[in-house]
């Protein structure tokens, strides 16, 4: 990975914590009931319009930053050289699979016969 993918990264990360963070700043629309009951006067930080305008603006902008960041991501994961394969491809080509051990011995070869108190009797006859 180049120089320039990594950048790209970086700034789309830092534009996708950026939209978040907007995005729970901005004021819902049933915000606006407080404001009969004396909760509005707090939004006049903004100017008289409120924040609505600034933070929908620059929402709006860092949408379309990341949207071109995305873009510009696409466009670069293509390009990468086409001698990259997939891991299965490597991982067989890197080295033979290894032999598979043995089969464990059935299941039949392992068990002993119980004895009962009757077979037991029959054994010492």
């Amino acid at each position: 990975m180049n120089w320039l993918h990594t950048a790209a990264i970086v700034v789309h990360v830092l534009i996708a914590t950026g939209i978040v963070g907007l995005v729970l700043l901005q004021r819902g629309k049933g915000a606006d009931a407080g404001a009969g009951f004396g909760a509005g006067a707090s939004g006049t930080v903004f100017g008289a319009r409120g924040s609505a305008s600034f933070l929908s603006r620059t929402t709006a902008t860092l949408a379309a930053l990341f949207f071109a960041t995305s873009l510009a991501l696409a466009y670069m994961s293509g390009k990468q050289p086409d001698t990259a394969t997939s891991v299965v491809d490597r991982a067989q080509s890197t080295e033979a699979a290894p032999a598979l051990p043995d089969a464990p011995p059935s299941l039949e070869a392992t068990q002993q016969p119980v004895e009962t108190p009757a077979t037991q009797e029959q054994n010492k006859q």
